[in-house]
């Protein structure tokens, strides 16, 4: 698990690769929390390169949402592949964070 950063337009755009799981849900939580100052005013974690998400991939997700609101920062996801979407449907994710179809609609989203 792989995560580098980028920032475009006041936002860090975070982009995960590979499988996230038990076996390295603390590793993508600690990179996650490298990227992340909670003085940018907006994140975006970038899934297209993520082939599967575990529960316990979807707790740092969470943990990352709530923290980064609690500080109010914008926090939204985006470019999930099919399988992926649909756990944060049923899960009900997609009603607690905002999940985009690609990089563009999130930045628009977050900028607005």
């Amino acid at each position: 698990m792989d995560i580098s950063a980028e920032r475009e337009g006041g936002a860090v755009i975070a982009r995960a690769n590979g499988r996230v799981d038990s076996s390295n849900s603390r590793e993508f939580h600690s990179s996650l929390e490298a990227v992340i100052n909670k003085d940018d005013p907006a994140v975006v974690l970038d899934f297209e390169d993520v082939s599967y998400i575990s529960s316990a991939g979807m707790r740092v997700i969470l943990l990352t949402a709530k923290g980064l609101q609690s500080s109010g920062v914008k926090f939204v996801l985006c470019s999930m592949n099919e399988s992926i979407r649909e756990v944060f449907q049923i899960s009900g994710f997609d009603k607690i964070i905002p999940i985009h179809g690609s990089q563009s609609e999130a930045l628009a989203a977050v900028s607005a």
